[in-house]
Formats: structure tokens, sequence, C-alpha cells
């Protein structure tokens, strides 16, 4: 990986203190700020670490109670909508995300919290594009995603992931960088 990211001329940084932890899975980006679960996971020097990384972006820290960690129930659906889980614990982490920030951000509720683990992207000559859940696996989730109808929406497989706690945002890294023609 860290190949992959040099080839592309990317900042690299090392998280040098051997007592902080810091999982993907715990970090949600809205494109304004971050928000940081903390979890089993992910603890606030982790947190720490990725603030003094993003200098120019605000990082508040959520607590996660319940699931695996902050994706497990909440991912971003498009510039300014957050996909949240209808559970209490999703339900209680938005409400502190919304309180720590500026923004007032959209939210899709989707009956299923780990359906609300999406991959958004923005492409060319695509738009808004949303891999999500299949209806197979959350029927009911699936029909929420529906409502947004200026968005692609792929129905992507997590069956296999999620026998190891596995989700979609897991299986991903998305850069936002110009391919070189």
């Amino acid at each position: 990986m860290r190949q992959a990211l040099k080839e592309l001329d990317l900042n690299i940084v090392d998280m040098s203190d051997q007592n902080a932890t810091l999982d993907g899975g715990d970090v949600l980006f809205t494109g304004r700020e971050f928000f940081v679960g903390l979890s089993k996971r992910t603890n606030q020097r982790g947190a720490e670490i990725l603030a003094d990384a993003f200098k120019d972006y605000a990082v508040s820290t959520v607590p996660v109670t319940d699931g695996l960690h902050l994706k497990s129930f909440c991912s971003m659906g498009g510039p300014g909508l957050i996909v949240i889980g209808s559970s209490e614990p999703a339900q209680k982490a938005l409400k502190i995300m919304q309180q720590m920030s500026d923004h007032r951000y959209d939210k899709l509720t989707v009956p299923d919290d780990l359906a609300a683990n999406t991959i958004y992207m923005n492409l060319p000559n695509k738009g808004h594009v949303l891999l999500h859940c299949t209806p197979d696996e959350f029927p009911d989730s699936a029909k929420v995603f529906e409502k947004l109808k200026d968005h692609m929406l792929i129905p992507v497989s997590n069956m296999e992931k999620a026998k190891v706690d596995g989700a979609l945002t897991c299986c991903s890294i998305l850069i936002n960088k110009k391919a070189k023609v």
C-alpha cells in the first residue's frame, strides 16, 4: 500500500506513537471536516495524530459504544449527506456529530445500521454514484436508497465480507486525484 501511495505522489504520515491506534473504519471525512470514532480500534491519541496531519480541517471525536467502529452505522452518501443507521447508538452518534459541527448535514436514515456503510463517488460523466447494500441483504434499507433520485445507485453484495466483520468501505481507498494520461 505504501508503495502505491508513493507512486501517486501522496503525502504519507507515519504514526510513530506506539500507544496511538486509528482504524480507517473510524474516520469519516465529510469534505469539510473529520469525525473520528473512539472505539475498540481507535483511541484519542490516534485522533490527535490525524488532527495534526490535517490541520486545515476540524477533527471531532465521537464515542462508539456499540458496533465495531463509526462506519459500522454511518458514511457519506454525497456532498453534505450522511447516511445513518436507525439504532439508538447510531442516532446518538449522529446527534454528537451535529453538536460538534458548524455545518448542517442532510441525513438519510436507513433501518439497518450495517446498510449505512456506503461508498460515495462523484465521477466524471457519471455524477453522483453510490455503492450500497443489495436488496437481498437489507431490503428495507435498499428501498430508502431509491429516494436518492440524483444518484446512480449500484448495489454491491457484502455477504462474504460481513462474515469477518467487513463492510464496503473496508475494501476501498478513495483518492481524489486526476490520472496522468
